[in-house]
């Protein structure tokens, strides 16, 4: 909040800052919920010219920095996880070349019943619920979503590959405010986020607590798809 004037005024001057933030959600556990920025990223986003980055793991990291390095007219946020996430095998799962165009398949389907959304530290979630919704069968398709502005500045048809119109049953998940994800799943779906403060224990356990699961995932997704 301190930071706020300044960023607004470099995406207002289109400065090529980079603003590097570390502590991204209630992952922070014991430091409670005044450190943990429930709303924050819903104020980034709503900052008009500045990128908002929230990379799912290392590779994702570097695309996106390679992306604000490369950027000339304006500024770009990172938000970073501070509890450990996993590496994603990029043998297994899509490059993360993906990140250049703001959101990208990252675990395909043929023909999907469901689309999970996720950025940064949940995304492995949705991929674990994915799994779950395979052994069901359920066909999944896993979105990364790391930076909806540049997301939004592709073209229709890319964006219509990415999130089919035509598969309604749609679930985002994000350890934070849900504000904004209807742009992305549409008044049908479903968004897993926090309309509360968060609370002070050892993440696994407030995430627990506060539903952010791959259980819950594959529960909504379960839900959309039986209406």
């Amino acid at each position: 909040d301190y930071m706020k004037p300044a960023v607004r005024l470099s995406a207002l001057m289109g400065a090529p800052v980079l603003w590097v933030y570390t502590h991204d959600s209630v992952g922070l556990g014991e430091d409670g919920p005044t450190h943990q920025p429930i709303e924050q990223l819903a104020g980034l986003r709503a900052i008009p010219h500045l990128y908002v980055f929230r990379p799912a793991d290392a590779n994702e990291t570097v695309e996106a920095w390679r992306l604000a390095l490369e950027r000339t007219d304006g500024p770009a946020a990172f938000a970073f996880t501070r509890q450990a996430v996993p590496t994603l095998d990029r043998s297994t799962y899509a490059s993360a070349s993906g990140t250049r165009r703001g959101a990208y398949v990252l675990a395909d389907a043929e023909d999907p019943d469901v689309l999970l959304l996720a950025t940064g530290s949940e995304v492995h979630l949705a991929l674990e619920a994915r799994d779950m919704l395979e052994a069901e069968g359920i066909a999944a398709r896993v979105v990364s979503m790391p930076c909806w502005e540049l997301f939004r500045e592709q073209d229709e048809g890319y964006r219509a590959e990415v999130l089919p119109p035509s598969v309604r049953a749609r679930v985002a998940i994000e350890a934070a405010s849900p504000l904004g994800w209807y742009e992305w799943v549409g008044l049908d779906g479903t968004v897993i986020g926090l309309r509360r403060f968060g609370s002070s224990a050892p993440y696994e356990e407030v995430y627990e607590h506060l539903g952010l699961t791959a259980d819950a995932v594959a529960e909504a997704a379960r839900a959309l798809v039986k209406r």
